[in-house]
């Protein structure tokens, strides 16, 4: 028996997860709401996702995370909103 291929063991996940992907985006586009930090940065995401390049899931993390290394005095909500709500430098 051969040993599975990355494509075998994986790719129904990810075509689920593809199909999520769509249909928030489809939720998106029909609610007409105005964009914000974190719709932008998911789109940032994805044009990253579509580039060529083994580290597109560290290219990802970094669109959506604080690139600023000092803390804040203090926190503006309770909670995380899952992108940084600042510009990118």
């Amino acid at each position: 028996m051969s040993t599975p291929s990355t494509t075998d063991l994986y790719f129904m996940e990810a075509r689920s997860k593809l199909l999520d992907l769509a249909a928030f985006l489809d939720r998106l586009e029909r609610a007409g709401e105005p964009r914000d930090h974190r719709t932008r940065a998911f789109d940032h995401a994805l044009a990253e996702l579509a580039r060529p390049g083994a580290d597109r899931a560290r290219r990802i993390l970094m669109v959506l995370s604080d690139p600023t290394t000092e803390p804040i005095a203090k926190a503006g909500m309770q909670g995380a909103t899952g992108a940084w709500p600042g510009e990118k430098h």
